[in-house]
């Protein structure tokens, strides 16, 4: 029987500069909070993960604290911990129903600029290439925070922009049922209105992620300069991080 996982996928396959993104290595998903026994089991014993990056806040990981097992590395980084305003979490979302996309926008600018998104992304991306081994980054929904994780992954190891928005609209399918389930549970405190604009906020918009590479652009020309001056990799970070992710 399929083990079933919100929102989860690997990033393995994937073409990428002179090859294709290494199998077994990396995948992204939603929060991982009361797994059952077969769901931890497969990602212990099957995928051999040995390391879960979460990038929700403090509260979040209160709230749902995360199903981990024995042997493997938590590393919880808040890359929006300064952030003024987000949309990323169940009650950002419903705070800021009402102008939901123009929140997103600001977010995913943020994400770029923000001092904890820099940091939290550096720390990341260095982990990953000093440590190569089987791991799986995620925040609340997995869209979002782990939406431009995953692009930051496949950018720097080559992956057609064409590919990256693909990987990051497969949210909106992967999520479906489990956005469902999160309105339904919710209808009784929303209106009709609420409830419509909480769908909108629980799915991706390409227009998000395209911000999010626009807003590196204006401040950093190109993505090879935002790696090395917004995020603080060293100049041998892109070809390091091929050697050890391409095959």
């Amino acid at each position: 029987m399929a083990v079933e996982l919100t929102n989860f996928r690997t990033l393995g396959g994937y073409p990428a500069a002179d090859g294709r993104i290494k199998d077994g290595l990396l995948y992204r998903g939603g929060q991982i909070a009361d797994l059952d026994q077969n769901q931890i089991l497969y990602l212990k014993d099957k995928l051999a993960i040995s390391r879960v990056v979460d990038f929700r806040s403090q509260a979040e990981r209160k709230q749902y604290p995360d199903s981990v097992w024995g042997g493997v590395d938590y590393d919880a980084i808040d890359v929006l911990v300064d952030a003024k305003k987000s949309g990323v979490s169940i009650e950002g979302m419903i705070n800021n129903a009402g102008d939901i996309s123009q929140v997103m926008l600001a977010t995913y600018a943020q994400l770029v600029t923000s001092p904890s998104a820099q940091k939290g992304y550096h720390q990341f991306m260095t982990a990953l290439v000093d440590d190569p081994r089987p791991t799986f980054f995620h925040c609340f929904a997995g869209k979002d925070r782990t939406g431009v994780a995953a692009a930051l992954i496949l950018k720097t190891a080559g992956v057609s922009d064409n590919d990256i928005f693909e990987d990051y609209l497969k949210t909106n399918e992967s999520r479906k049922k489990a956005n469902e389930q999160i309105i339904h549970q919710l209808a009784d405190k929303l209106t009709t209105g609420q409830q419509r604009a909480l769908s909108q906020a629980l799915v991706v918009d390409r227009r998000y992620l395209q911000h999010f590479f626009v807003t590196i652009n204006q401040q950093y020309g190109h993505f090879e300069n935002y790696l090395k001056e917004g995020l603080g990799l060293e100049k041998g970070f892109v070809p390091e991080f091929r050697h050890q992710y391409v095959v």
